[in-house]
């Protein structure tokens, strides 16, 4: 008997004559070499296609080949993953900072300069150039930070002017740029509480600097109008003020928050911080464990103390007032789609005071020329 590739709908006619044949008396043996396959090859379509019509089987073919696809092009994301993972505890914030972190990636994988450039956002004649400081430099920045140090609320146009006191003879724009290659900085308010400060005047608090360097996530409740409460985890970019993820359900554990978490780490990649409350879906030990694995770092606020979360309780006042409290939702189903069109209405075209009133996430308008042709 020749081999052969069987279409779906050939299989399933061959297996529904096999029946229809034993069926009228046959015996099962006659009736599969009555319609020429072997008994091996009857019991494998059986136990794999058996019961399912034509349209069923091709429908399961083409959600196989579909699965394929989204794993190979999952798969070649890994090494961008792997990138940002590696990157994601370091601060970039200067071109020095970026040349050094992508110089230390090159020696744990092997991947090349152009590919890292690009994921860090880093340009390559920025990545070759080296810059020559001055002889008197590094004696510059070790006054600098001393002076930092003993005047912790002095920004570095105060610095400057004590330098120059001392005997140095330096610009601002020259004191400018060493104290942001430092990491230097000033927070705009002072808090009270003196935990938020060090002994030499150092602020502690974890800032956002740049998107994905911080996300925060929290909680929100409400009730379907039969009565019964479902949750929406809420995730926020801190410092685009982007709404990445809002997740409804009856129930939320530790679980979800991974399950949420993990479909945004492969779409965007991996933030340096993930900023919290001490709720127990939060501080579970699976979700400690697995934000670790994956390169990120957990800030966890001070129990009782919701405003160091300010980012996402921000968001959740809004979402609260502009929708959970003037709408009934009749099914979750219902909860579900509403509450996803306002998260991309809150990105896309919501002013926010914040970024100036404008949107975090403005729709991008492609004319009819430029569109690329689908075929």
């Amino acid at each position: 008997m020749a081999n052969k590739r069987h279409k779906p709908e050939e299989i399933v006619t061959k297996l529904r004559q096999v029946d229809v044949l034993v069926g009228q008396g046959m015996a099962r043996v006659d009736a599969i070499r009555e319609v020429r396959i072997t008994e091996q090859t009857y019991y494998r379509w059986r136990r794999k296609d058996g019961g399912m019509g034509t349209d069923q089987l091709k429908e399961l073919k083409r959600l196989q080949k579909e699965n394929e696809r989204l794993r190979k092009a999952v798969s070649d994301l890994t090494p961008d993953k792997l990138i940002l993972a590696e990157a994601a505890p370091g601060k970039l914030l200067s071109p020095t900072r970026r040349r050094t972190c992508i110089d230390h990636i090159r020696s744990q994988f092997p991947v090349s300069e152009r590919r890292v450039c690009r994921v860090l956002g880093q340009h390559r004649s920025a990545q070759r150039h080296r810059p020559q400081g001055r002889a008197d430099e590094e004696r510059l920045v070790a006054d600098m930070i001393e002076l930092a140090r003993q005047y912790g609320r002095y920004g570095y146009r105060r610095i400057a002017v004590l330098l120059r006191d001392a005997g140095w003879q330096i610009s601002d724009g020259r004191v400018e740029r060493l104290w942001r290659r430092e990491g230097l900085k000033v927070p705009s308010k002072q808090p009270k509480k003196s935990r938020l400060w060090l002994n030499d005047g150092s602020c502690v608090r974890l800032r956002p600097e740049h998107t994905d360097h911080i996300w925060s996530y929290d909680f929100v409740h409400c009730r379907t109008d039969d009565g019964k409460a479902f949750r929406t985890l809420n995730i926020l970019d801190e410092f685009s003020r982007e709404c990445l993820a809002i997740k409804v359900a009856r129930k939320l554990n530790a679980t979800s928050v991974i399950d949420a978490l993990s479909d945004l780490f492969i779409l965007r990649g991996v933030p340096g911080f993930i900023r919290s409350d001490n709720g127990p879906e939060f501080i579970a030990q699976a979700v400690r464990h697995w934000i670790a694995a994956v390169g990120a770092k957990t800030s966890y606020i001070e129990p009782g103390s919701p405003w160091e979360n300010g980012y996402v309780e921000g968001f959740n006042a809004p979402l609260r007032d502009e929708l959970l409290n003037g709408e009934i939702f009749y099914s979750l189903r219902e909860a579900q789609i509403i509450i996803e069109n306002w998260r991309r209405h809150y990105n896309t075209r919501r002013p926010h005071s914040a970024l100036g009133y404008r949107p975090p996430a403005p729709e991008t308008i492609i004319p009819m020329d430029q569109r690329p042709v689908m075929h």
